[in-house]
C-alpha cells in the first residue's frame, strides 16, 4: 500500500492532490508546531492580473509561545471567507464547471469557522466528494522527524521550488496572462470538471 505523510493545507496545489489521487492511503501530520509562510493557510489562484493570493489571517499568541497547527485559531474578525469566496467568483465565473461546484463550495466560505486545521480537513472532504476521490486517511498521534512512510511534508512550503512541471490545461483567463502552472486545485476543478481526477491520476509527480 502508498502512504504518504501530509499536512494538510488550504484547498490544496494541484501537485499535492496529484500525490495523493496517485496513492492508498494519506496520514495526516496533526502534531506539527504552526508555521508562517505555508500553504497551511494559503492558495494561489488565477485572476485577471496572474496568480492572485487567498491567505487566511490567523490569531498569533501574544506570549510569543509557538502554537501547535491544529490549534491556530483563524482570525474572523477581517472577513476573509467574503473576500475570498468573491474573489473566486469573480476570477471563475465565466469558466466551464464554476457553477456546477458552487453550491457545494459555497457553505466553506459562509458558514463560521473557527480552527484552521479542522477547516483544511473539512475542505479535503468536500474537494474528495466533487472529485469522487477515494483515498485512506488518518491522522499521526506524535511527530516523527524521521517517519517510516513516504514523507511528503515538504509539499506545505509556499517558498519552496517545485520540479514538478504542471501538464497544461485551458484555463479560462489564460489570454490574459499565459499559463499559470500548480495552482489550487480549485482552478483545475473550475476548468475541467469531471476530467480533474483521471488528470491528477496520470500527472508526472516524480519519485520525490
Amino acid at each position: 500500500m502508498k502512504t504518504i505523510l501530509l499536512h494538510p493545507s488550504y484547498f490544496p496545489s494541484i501537485e499535492q492532490m496529484a500525490h495523493i489521487a496517485q496513492s492508498e492511503k494519506v496520514i495526516w501530520e496533526v502534531e506539527d508546531n504552526y508555521q508562517k509562510q505555508t500553504y497551511r493557510n494559503r492558495a494561489y489562484i488565477a485572476h485577471s492580473n496572474g496568480k492572485l493570493l487567498l491567505n487566511i489571517p490567523i490569531k498569533h499568541n501574544k506570549n510569543g509561545v509557538r502554537q501547535q497547527t491544529k490549534d491556530v485559531r483563524m482570525e474572523n474578525d477581517f472577513p476573509w471567507q467574503d473576500h475570498h469566496w468573491k474573489s473566486l467568483q469573480s476570477a471563475y465565473r465565466t469558466s466551464p464547471f464554476f457553477e456546477y461546484y458552487e453550491d457545494d463550495l459555497a457553505p466553506l466560505f459562509l458558514e463560521p469557522t473557527e480552527f484552521l486545521m479542522a477547516h483544511n480537513l473539512t475542505i479535503f472532504e468536500v474537494l474528495c466528494d466533487l472529485i469522487g476521490l477515494e483515498v485512506e486517511t488518518s491522522k499521526t498521534t506524535c511527530f516523527e522527524r524521521e517517519p517510516e512512510v513516504k514523507d511528503l511534508r515538504i509539499l506545505i512550503n509556499a517558498k519552496r521550488k517545485s520540479e514538478y512541471t504542471t501538464k497544461p490545461y485551458t484555463q479560462v483567463l489564460e489570454a490574459n496572462h499565459g499559463f499559470l502552472p500548480n495552482l489550487s486545485i480549485l482552478d483545475l476543478l473550475f476548468n475541467e470538471g469531471p476530467n480533474t481526477l483521471s488528470y491528477l491520476e496520470e500527472a508526472a509527480v516524480g519519485r520525490m
